[in-house]
């Protein structure tokens, strides 16, 4: 179902130019690269250019099997859209995820291999900049591409704009009709043709005025004809005119409410955002939004969230400049970053309810939400969030721009990042969390909050060493080290230390590694964190057995045993001893090996970790073989068989200090 009308022509070139042999704008030679077609819908903002466009891939989908993939490249407030963000808007419609951090170019050549061989559109709205649009085109001729903008893509080659003008009168009184019903149109026909001229055969000006005739349904077409060409030429043409006759028929506080949503992120808008702008009740706001939706001022895009038109946020601000003192905007931006934040606290204490415990602090949370804030259930939380998810990023990183709203900014990154490791977990979250990571930094260096710039450098690390970015993850490692030593923070400071230690590891240098797990453990010691001594000696053990240095190795792991000994961790010290048993055999002293196994595999016996007795049931058949006593190396595979099956992955010792 759509209200789309008219156009035939343009539609029609759009079909013939997929066709059409392709030359290089700027040369004049036929064009080259076996990249895909681009078509261009241009128009000025409520000439419908989205809508054509939609039109149009919806006549030709079915030539391009592997679907449509869609993203936006200006947001309805007029903000630019990161052309990352862009990239994994489109990665994602492919079901592909994408590495935390990546940059443009990577993630670029990443879009350009998943489309390799398909048959797919890729709609690109609200184009800015050329520049955006080549990092999102397939390399390949049999993908489509399908721009709207505002004018022309000046250096991207091959490419003719459908421009746009008005709708013919005919298609325009359709537009009118689908809003107040044939028999109004057909009472007057003259004045209907009359009301579409002064509109100028703008879709978005035709909807505005058919919104308020539908609204007043005895009101005469004529004179609403005659009412628009009468008023004062004012900026922005029929649209504004339109926009005007609208808003000037709202009652004051609607007046007030339509002005504030340009605030809200990314043109999304929902009952408890308009109720917190505007200071309202929840039902009266959600009312307000479906009036608005009704007078074409709003878009439906889900149940109970509205997209409000990029076109008509020029003439909402102008309005909010001239109507709105500063500190009112200021609160009403602070009411709707609060009210979000609660929201966000009431999503993941949704999540935690429904788990296999729930922390005091969350319980004491979800009890003090009043009822309009609470969600039924866990899936309605996870629907919230997904669907929100673009305005609540948006909202956090508009709140760390203003930089008057530094305290309600962290908070709301805080919150979004629980909600959502809560909800997807971190694995899966990823992408998202690294963007909010680097958020925190933002506003902890500029207000030196060194404890808080050393929890965001730590997290950008560990998603940088992560995805392979081991040297990234160093640099940012060492500047934690150094944010936490300017805070006098104890825990930023050694697991800075251990960090880097775990970076050099991973790049094969044994002799920064171990150095950084000493001074890591010299830092535990001092402090008397025996859990954190137990696994930083073990890591030690790790990285000169790694290097060779088995004597060294020795001493750590039996340092690690005693170390979980102390603290009564039957596992740990079990996984210690079964890594002494390794390097004892590297080290060419098999007795000793298989004496110190069996002392595991008794540990292991009285922890119940059956998993862990398996695999060193397969560690001592091995050593037992190598000592040339197959028979009772028999007997210990049988062992492990019977404790785990036949399972070889089962059998695989992980190291504690992994």
């Amino acid at each position: 179902m759509t209200d789309f009308v008219g156009r035939r022509r343009e539609l029609k070139e759009l079909r013939e130019d997929i066709a059409r042999t392709g030359l290089d704008t700027l040369s004049g030679r036929k064009a080259k690269a076996p990249r895909a077609r681009v078509l261009l819908v241009a128009g000025r903002p409520g000439s419908g250019r989205t809508a054509l466009a939609e039109a149009f891939v919806r006549e030709v989908a079915d030539q391009y099997p592997d679907g449509v993939l869609r993203t936006r490249l200006t947001s309805p407030g007029g903000e630019t859209v990161d052309t990352g963000r862009a990239v994994r808007d489109l990665l994602e419609g492919l079901g592909q995820r994408t590495p935390p951090g990546a940059g443009e170019d990577e993630l670029s050549s990443t879009l350009r291999t998943a489309l390799k061989g398909r048959r797919a559109i890729v709609l690109i709205d609200d184009a800015a900049d050329p520049h955006q649009v080549d990092a999102l085109l397939p390399d390949t001729p049999e993908c489509l591409v399908v721009v709207t903008a505002e004018g022309p893509l000046t250096g991207i080659p091959d490419v003719r704009p459908c421009t746009l003008g008005g709708l013919d009168p005919q298609s325009a009184v359709g537009v009118l009709a689908r809003r107040i019903g044939d028999t109004r149109i057909s009472a007057d026909p003259r004045a209907a043709e009359t009301l579409a001229e002064a509109c100028g055969g703008q879709p978005a000006a035709l909807a505005l005025v058919g919104g308020w005739l539908a609204a007043r349904p005895k009101a005469a077409v004529a004179d609403v004809a005659k009412q628009l060409h009468d008023m004062p030429a004012i900026a922005g043409g029929p649209l504004a005119r339109g926009f005007r006759l609208v808003y000037d028929s709202l009652p004051q506080p609607a007046q007030r409410t339509l002005r504030l949503l340009p605030l809200a992120p990314a043109g999304l808008v929902d009952s408890h955002t308009a109720s917190a702008l505007a200071g309202c009740s929840v039902a009266a706001a959600q009312s307000t939004l479906d009036d608005f939706a009704g007078l074409g001022l709003l878009r439906h895009a889900q149940d109970g969230l509205y997209l409000l038109p990029g076109c008509l946020t020029p003439l909402l601000r102008s309005l909010l400049e001239a109507k709105e003192r500063p500190a009112e905007v200021q609160l009403a931006r602070a009411r709707m970053l609060e009210r979000t934040v609660r929201l966000l606290h009431s999503c993941r204490a949704m999540a935690a309810a429904e788990g296999p415990d729930l922390d005091d602090d969350l319980r004491e949370l979800l009890d003090g939400l009043p009822r309009a804030l609470r969600f039924p259930d866990r899936r309605a939380a996870a629907t919230w969030l997904d669907t929100r998810l673009p305005a609540l990023t948006a909202a956090a990183t508009l709140a760390v721009a203003d930089g008057d709203l530094d305290t309600l900014a962290r908070r709301l990154v805080a919150a979004l990042v629980r909600a959502l490791a809560e909800h997807r977990g971190t694995a899966e979250a990823a992408p998202e969390l690294y963007g909010l990571h680097r958020l925190v930094l933002d506003v902890a260096e500029r207000r030196s909050l060194h404890r808080e710039q050393a929890a965001a450098l730590l997290n950008l690390a560990d998603l940088d060493a992560e995805t392979g970015r081991t040297q990234e993850a160093l640099e940012r490692y060492r500047a934690a080290l150094d944010a936490g030593r300017a805070a006098k923070d104890p825990y930023a400071i050694g697991r800075a230390m251990e960090s880097v230690g775990g970076a050099y590891q991973e790049l094969a240098d044994w002799h920064r590694a171990a150095d950084w797990f000493g001074r890591a453990l010299a830092h535990a010691l001092s402090r008397g964190e025996r859990a954190d001594e137990a696994r930083l000696y073990g890591r030690l053990g790790n990285v000169h057995t790694y290097a060779g240095r088995y004597g060294e190795a020795l001493r750590s792991w039996r340092a690690a045993a005693a170390g979980y000994r102390k603290l009564a961790d039957v596992p740990g010290q079990a996984k210690a001893l079964s890594e002494m048993a390794r390097v004892q055999e590297y080290a060419g002293r098999p007795e000793e090996s298989l004496h110190t196994c069996r002392e595991a595999v008794e540990l292991a016996r009285r922890a119940g970790d059956q998993r862990l007795q398996a695999a060193l049931q397969v560690r001592l058949a091995d050593t037992l073989d190598r000592l040339g006593d197959p028979a009772a190396a028999k007997l210990h595979r049988s062992a492990a068989d019977r404790l785990l099956g036949d399972d070889p992955a089962a059998c695989e010792i992980r190291s504690g200090s992994d």
